[in-house]
């Protein structure tokens, strides 16, 4: 099978969704050269750079039979449309009593590790979380983006699709003919049986990574990628708990109220689960501070595969 980047999957996507329906249309401050070479400016809008503008647009040509795609880049620039994203596309299907539908696909960047300093190194997908009305969808591989990316596109609801801004150039195998991947459907990226790794985007990498450290001190580590934040599959997280008995949440964003507490609570709260557990649950998130430039401190602030297996010795050493 091909191997191809993040990046490249994620382009695909967009190519064949458009090919597929004339109804789909692109909308950025920056156009794709491979979109607007294709279908050209009508359906490819290079806009001002006006997010509160382009997302309130969407949410009018969704209504009116169209599909359209709003690439914000990086989170940062979504935060100046969240009244049209909290108020409006999150609310408006309710609102209308479900006598309209709205299928956008809204994109954004997230994650550090491009020296980007505070404002452009942030993972903010817990914020939109708490939006009822929305669903989210977090890849972390080229397969998964393109087929997630489909699947959003197809769908007659909001959707937003974070990105990793680390994952754009990670190769993988992406199959050439149409496939999709199932919205609110977890992954099991690595088979085990005495922990449970819940890893989101990136962290998936360095979570696999950890793992074959740990197979080598005879340690099993399963690696579970949500792949979607809402709607979240709760049965294959608590399946693989209930088997290893031990959990972990690696996760790039902060931990307070975060998607990794999110993970944490559907364990503990289930008593089925609770009563399995081996040990306490133990999340490895960034640290709660505004992303530093300085690459030494950045890297710092952030998990990696290191700070993993220190977690996993820490965990399996408490039961």
């Amino acid at each position: 099978m091909r191997k191809i980047t993040f990046a490249q999957a994620a382009m695909e996507a967009l190519v064949e969704e458009m090919e597929r329906d004339p109804k789909t249309f692109h909308m950025s401050t920056d156009a794709p050269d491979p979109l607007v070479e294709k279908f050209g400016e009508t359906r490819v809008r290079a806009t001002p750079i006006a997010e509160s503008a382009l997302t309130g647009m969407a949410i009018g040509a969704a209504s009116s039979g169209f599909r359209p795609i709003v690439d914000w880049r990086q989170v940062t620039f979504a935060f100046v449309a969240m009244d049209q994203i909290v108020n409006q596309a999150a609310k408006i299907h309710y609102m209308f009593g479900g006598q309209a539908q709205f299928p956008i696909l809204y994109r954004a960047s997230v994650g550090g590790g491009g020296r980007s300093a505070a404002q452009h190194s942030q993972s903010p997908y817990s914020m939109f979380m708490n939006m009822a009305g929305l669903k989210i969808t977090l890849a972390s591989t080229p397969y998964d983006v393109k087929g997630l990316l489909k699947s959003a596109i197809r769908d007659n609801n909001p959707v937003i699709a974070f990105e990793s801004n680390r994952l754009a150039g990670l190769k993988g195998n992406v199959p050439e003919e149409d496939y999709t991947v199932p919205i609110g459907k977890a992954d099991v990226k690595r088979e085990g049986t005495d922990i449970t790794v819940v890893a989101l985007a990136w962290q998936v990498q360095e979570a696999l990574a950890a793992a074959e450290t740990m197979a080598a001190e005879g340690v099993s580590v399963e690696v579970v990628d949500p792949r979607t934040l809402i709607p979240m599959d709760q049965d294959t997280i608590r399946a693989s708990v209930r088997k290893t008995g031990r959990l972990i949440v690696a996760d790039e964003a902060g931990p307070t109220a975060g998607a990794s507490a999110e993970i944490a609570t559907l364990v503990t709260e289930d008593p089925e689960t609770f009563t399995r557990l081996k040990a306490p649950p133990k999340r490895i998130c960034a640290l709660q501070v505004p992303i530093p430039y300085s690459p030494v401190l950045e890297d710092h602030v952030f998990p990696d595969r290191e700070k993993i297996v220190a977690g996993i010795r820490e965990v399996m050493a408490i039961g």
